[in-house]
């Protein structure tokens, strides 16, 4: 397989931590020093026998701390993208120049760079199976996690016909993809005990996703095909999942029980770090009946020291200091727009 890192986002909701020089990918949130980029390729590097099979997919202002980030990875496996324009592209121009290099019988994974997971020997295991549906049939299979509660936060994916078993591994038709539930559509989701949540991780073969693209993308692919990254200006924002995976009937999906979590806000710490602890404290802090909140600071020399708090956030990283409800982690992004028109406060993205 030729595992692909998608390393282009942003991660605004994990501001000030997480930068315009400094995205959340680049980041350690578990303490281990090792960031969520590094992590993930040392995850994959079994899968692709080495760096030299290894590819990151990423914005050109981010191009050069990947580089920096993974030293072993041949820069030519570096696609820099000049503007953001959402997975679809992303994954487009990757097939097409992954392709010229490997044949279009090729096996490609799509992987985030930023998620969590547990269980790297079934998370292993489970691709194995997932390369072995793709390279024997005209599939795009990704993974289904289980969900083991009613998220309102993520996607889910609807399970059809039984088309198999790979690797240990039941396989299934995609009935359909939704959008993020309410609470009640969750819970339905869940008792029915046929959805699971979208990861995020593609794998098939290079050719059958160059089809399904220039079928329903035909814009978007005679541009990449004739011009490369230089044509990215003339492209729409879309996500694959937008353009391909809602459309195709080539859709399969594993649905896998290994640990995951896309760690898309600071609460995603509670769920990473916290065990049995009154707080998760990744950084120095001294509470006083405070319960249920979450502390970090990038640097050891700072203090946080709390009275009477519950359920909030508290970040140091330099010279911000970001403090919030739990509850409130999905407005850090309006905070980021009245900032980025704030002439004082612009610098600090």
């Amino acid at each position: 397989m030729i595992p692909v890192i998608l390393a282009g986002g942003k991660g605004e909701r994990f501001w000030p931590l997480s930068r315009k020089h400094r995205p959340k990918q680049f980041i350690s949130l578990d303490g281990t020093g090792k960031s969520l980029l590094q992590a993930t390729a040392e995850r994959l590097l079994p899968l692709s026998d080495g760096w030299d099979g290894l590819w990151v997919v990423t914005s050109a202002m981010l191009a050069k701390g990947v580089a920096q980030q993974l030293p072993q990875m041949p820069q030519e496996n570096i696609l820099a993208e000049p503007e953001g324009r959402d997975t679809a592209p992303a994954v487009a121009w990757t097939a097409i120049e992954t392709a010229r290099r490997y044949g279009e019988d090729a096996v490609i994974g799509f992987f985030p760079a930023d998620h969590w997971i547990g269980e790297p020997e079934v998370f292993q295991k489970t691709l194995e199976a997932a390369a072995e549906l793709a390279t024997n049939q005209e599939a795009i299979v990704t993974l289904g996690v289980k969900p083991s509660f009613p998220s309102t936060g993520y996607g889910y994916i609807e399970q059809g016909k039984k088309v198999g078993n790979f690797g240990g591994f039941d396989a299934y038709e995609v009935a359909r993809f939704t959008e993020k539930p309410n609470q009640k559509k969750a819970e339905e989701f869940l008792a029915t005990g046929r959805f699971s949540w979208n990861g995020g991780i593609f794998v098939f073969r290079v050719g059958v996703m160059l089809a399904e693209l220039r079928n329903y993308a035909p814009t978007m692919m005679s541009v990449l095909e004739a011009m490369g990254a230089e044509g990215y200006s003339q492209l729409e924002k879309k996500s694959i999942d937008y353009v391909v995976m809602e459309k195709t009937d080539k859709a399969f999906v594993l649905p896998v029980a290994f640990g995951w979590d896309d760690l898309g806000d600071w609460n995603a710490l509670e769920r990473l770090v916290k065990g049995e602890n009154l707080n998760v404290e990744l950084a120095n802090h001294l509470g006083l009946d405070t319960e249920g909140s979450i502390f970090y600071s990038s640097s050891d020399d700072d203090a946080i020291v709390t009275i009477g708090l519950e359920d909030v956030v508290v970040v140091r990283d330099g010279n911000v200091t970001l403090i919030l409800k739990k509850e409130r982690s999905q407005d850090i992004k309006k905070v980021l727009k009245s900032l980025a028109n704030h002439p004082k406060f612009k610098d600090l993205l």
